[in-house]
């Protein structure tokens, strides 16, 4: 097996929709860099509105982890402060933590905490870092609401903060790298981790060795909020540690083909048997999940900046990823290439659930460098949404601003992690405008063109040829060779693994003429013409 050469593409607009769906290419998206200097760089972070203002809280300062046990998660790269952004006058307040009780200042500076907002209130649970109070590194198990009406003044008029902040003890929301929904005022915390100690990459015993228990549950809640108190009711939990052992993913609000609201979990990390990214999704009910064997995800694997679009009159939904890191990605030639070192990439993408509820993948665009891992798409304000905060694509004007993509890491290098050197990542400062047109452009389908990359070589008079193909995971694959009456003349079925494969056929037996190859598996079939002379 051969692994293929990793090839990036630059660009710095980029216009991109699903045109290859004929009647449902409606629409195309385009990312520009808004200036916007001073902006804080942050990654991993949590982020909530109100009245035109974003508030940042947490996250880290710094770009990738290291891989050195002692130098990972730096508690000085930890984010103290609290930021106000005014996007549309272009200004940015902050105001430090200090102040907050002990154990809520270290939860808010920790990274990879999970949240969402209700109403004027940001409910935030969990997140990973440095307790200086237990002097080791663990997951918080606190549920925090975040009054940000109060907080967003008390920051830009230098108030007290404290009072804006409650919180509450529970175990069962000690998880960092998960996700947090809301749906029909019930709380859903999906996937994530409880880790304690240092990371290491050599694994629990090695060095100072750490605890690690993925949650493997959707953990179903309401929380009582009554201004004052607190306090968490109707739980209930559902663990598949088969389906649901995920981490650092993305998940979004979803309208499926019968019009019921919910979730998908989309890929995530990591597999059982192997450190690499899942490929399949989730989808997460009112009334329980439904695994989706029938899709894998190739692009944008890990947990970026995401947004989502519907259109009613063609009972569709759209889920675009910015950036991140990924195991896959398509080379120049279009083809996917299986880097398994898991790298940053640059690909925007899309994947869409048809009105049949079968699923596909496009790649739309790059961003402007190696970003989108740990950043956030945040919305504008008061445009047409669904009741779960995704855009009524049918409602949309032409020439939109849907939102801004900000924060997150961006690297210097596609593979920085087992690299020794400063500055080879960073948490990034840059915000990005994300553009609605009503307008088609072409995107890329992943199919069978970009699955296999087939090539066949015949060798002219002798009757032989070559086929050359590549898997980017492990496969069944069936060869079809027939004439132009469909009739088989040769057909086999292969176990292969990722990587590239060359086989050769001798079809000296065969009367002249033209014949074709199919090649298949149970997602793709790619058909190729040869003569035989």
């Amino acid at each position: 097996m051969n692994k293929l050469n990793v090839n990036f593409l630059c660009f710095f607009v980029f216009i991109f929709a699903n045109a290859s769906l004929a009647q449902n290419s409606l629409f195309s998206l385009t990312v520009e860099e808004e200036m916007f200097s001073g902006f804080p760089a942050l990654q991993s972070f949590v982020n909530g509105g109100y009245d035109g203002k974003w508030v940042l809280i947490g996250g880290r300062t710094d770009g990738l982890h290291r891989r050195q046990p002692f130098a990972s998660f730096d508690p000085d790269f930890k984010n103290i402060n609290i930021y106000v952004v005014d996007i549309a006058n272009k200004q940015v307040w902050s105001k430090p933590l200090t102040g907050l009780p002990a154990d809520l200042e270290e939860q808010l500076a920790s990274t990879n905490m999970e949240f969402v907002q209700r109403g004027d209130v940001l409910y935030i649970t969990g997140g990973y870092g440095y307790s200086p109070s237990a002097d080791e590194f663990l997951t918080y198990p606190f549920l925090t609401a975040v009054n940000l009406p109060g907080l967003i003044d008390a920051v830009i008029n230098g108030g007290n903060i404290a009072s804006h902040f409650r919180y509450i003890m529970d175990e069962r929301v000690r998880v960092t790298g998960g996700y947090l929904g809301l749906l029909n005022d019930d709380f859903y915390l999906v996937g994530g981790q409880n880790f304690e100690g240092r990371y290491n990459p050599m694994g629990p015993d090695h060095g100072p060795g750490f605890f690690q228990a993925y949650t493997n549950a959707i953990k179903k809640f309401r929380v009582n909020d009554d201004g004052s108190a607190l306090g968490i009711t109707n739980y209930g939990e559902v663990v598949d540690t088969a389906n649901l052992h995920r981490r650092d993913y993305n998940m979004a609000p979803q309208i499926f083909p019968d019009g019921t609201h919910g979730f998908t979990v989309f890929s995530g990390v990591f597999q059982y048997e192997q450190d690499l990214p899942w490929l399949n999704t989730v989808d997460i009910l009112p009334d329980g999940y439904v695994v989706n064997y029938d899709f894998n995800q190739y692009l944008n694997q890990y947990h970026t900046a995401h947004t989502c679009l519907y259109s009613p009159l063609h009972n569709e939904m759209y889920t675009a990823f910015f950036g991140g890191i990924s195991r896959y990605f398509l080379n120049s030639a279009g083809v996917l290439v299986d880097d398994q070192e898991v790298p940053f990439v640059k690909t925007i993408s899309m994947v869409t659930r048809l009105a049949d509820g079968s699923m596909s993948e496009y790649k739309l665009g790059e961003m402007p460098g190696l970003l989108g891992s740990g950043a956030a798409f945040i919305p504008l304000d008061n445009l047409p949404v669904f009741s779960n905060g995704i855009f009524n694509l049918d409602e949309m004007a032409d020439e939109q601003l849907l939102g801004y993509v900000i924060g997150g890491i961006e690297s210097t290098l596609p593979n920085v992690l087992f690299l020794n050197g400063d500055n080879l990542s960073g948490a990034s400062g840059r915000v990005f405008k994300v553009i609605l047109k009503k307008q088609a452009t072409n995107a890329l389908e992943i199919g069978g063109e970009q699955y296999f990359g087939l090539r066949l070589y015949p060798s002219p008079g002798s009757g032989k040829i070559t086929v050359n193909f590549s898997v980017p995971v492990n496969d069944a694959v069936y060869l079809t060779f027939t004439d132009t009456t469909g009739q088989v003349v040769k057909q086999e079925k292969r176990m292969v693994e990722f990587g590239e494969y060359e086989l050769y056929y001798d079809f000296s037996n065969l009367a002249g003429g033209t014949y074709f190859l199919e090649l298949k598996n149970k997602h793709f079939s790619l058909t190729r013409k040869f003569v035989k002379e």
